[in-house]
């Protein structure tokens, strides 16, 4: 099947699910359920763009394909915060600070982790990227050990703030807040546009990359910053979703056997969109609310990160 039909029928199936997502279960009051579920299927689709086209990149710039952004350990950072503030603030605080100075710390503070992070280690000319993937998996585990050693410490009652954040939820996104999302995340898209004819040389690695007459490191370092941004908007609007990323971009390479990412791209955001749609559909009309559609992409998502490695290992 040509790729263009598979990315059509992936389109057909997106709108349906997206439709049926906005109808089902209304009753007929459509001034009020129409907006609110607007609102909350415009955050879907968003995260879900933010986090494909994120993850592509990322596992493009390492030539690994079991590797997420959340590597960089920004998910464990933005969990530090949230547990920062409940630890030595109060769950009170963390209630009533605004949604804008809340996301616009979260947002800050990564971009500035992220930045930091790549000036130190491409300080020096040709460090090898893996370096980069090391110390951040360093850093993200001592962020997951803070984060873990305060959460002990805090009172059971003001810990059940805390566990709000460590999962998505589609169901506190502010119209506003979402404005602004997809601005920053359009702003992104734009200033990538330049960048996306390298993507195809880069999958090659860096050595041919490079014969081929590509800025290497200049790249790949405005991409970093870009795949930052993008983690950093989905995470700050709804919370860390770990594995979407990594189910996704392997689903894609799969369903069109193809490294043009022209083609890759558009195919694993739109997978993404099914996935979160159809996630979402399940926690809400099969097990009520009564799990999180992180929960149901992560168990997923897990599981076919462990199907990865032993296909990876069987290659070897």
């Amino acid at each position: 099947m040509h790729n263009r039909v598979k990315i059509t029928i992936l389109a057909i199936v997106a709108l349906s699910l997206i439709a049926t997502f906005m109808v089902i279960q209304s009753g007929g009051n459509w001034s009020y359920i129409l907006p609110r579920r607007g609102i909350k299927i415009l955050a879907i689709v968003l995260t879900a763009a933010a986090i494909a086209f994120s993850t592509m990149v990322f596992q493009t710039i390492t030539n690994n394909r079991i590797l997420t952004p959340s590597i960089l350990g920004l998910d464990s950072l933005y969990m530090l915060f949230q547990t920062f503030i409940v630890y030595f603030l109060g769950s009170a605080t963390l209630s009533m600070m605004s949604k804008h100075v809340h996301f616009g710390l979260s947002v800050g503070l990564m971009v500035l982790f992220s930045s930091v992070l790549y000036r130190i280690i491409f300080r020096r000319e040709g460090q090898n990227i893996y370096f980069l993937l090391l110390v951040g998996i360093i850093m993200g585990t001592l962020f997951g050990s803070f984060s873990s050693f305060m959460q002990v410490m805090i009172d059971p009652n003001e810990f059940l703030h805390v566990q709000d954040k460590m999962f998505a939820s589609f169901n506190r996104v502010g119209s506003d807040l979402l404005l602004l999302s997809f601005i920053i995340v359009l702003g992104v898209a734009v200033y990538f546009w330049k960048f996306a004819k390298y993507l195809d040389v880069l999958s090659l690695g860096k050595e041919h990359a490079v014969n081929l007459g590509v800025n290497y490191d200049y790249v790949v370092k405005r991409l970093l910053i870009l795949v930052a941004i993008l983690i950093s908007i989905s995470t700050a609007l709804v919370g860390p979703i770990t594995f979407l990323g990594l189910l996704v971009a392997n689903v894609a390479h799969q369903m069109f056997g193809t490294y043009r990412h022209k083609v890759l791209i558009p195919g694993s955001i739109l997978i993404s969109i099914v996935a979160l749609v159809g996630g979402q559909l399940i926690v809400e009309r099969v097990f009520t609310f009564t799990t999180t559609v992180s929960v149901v992409i992560n168990l997923v998502g897990g599981i076919y990160f462990i199907y990865l490695l032993l296909k990876e290992n069987k290659s070897w």
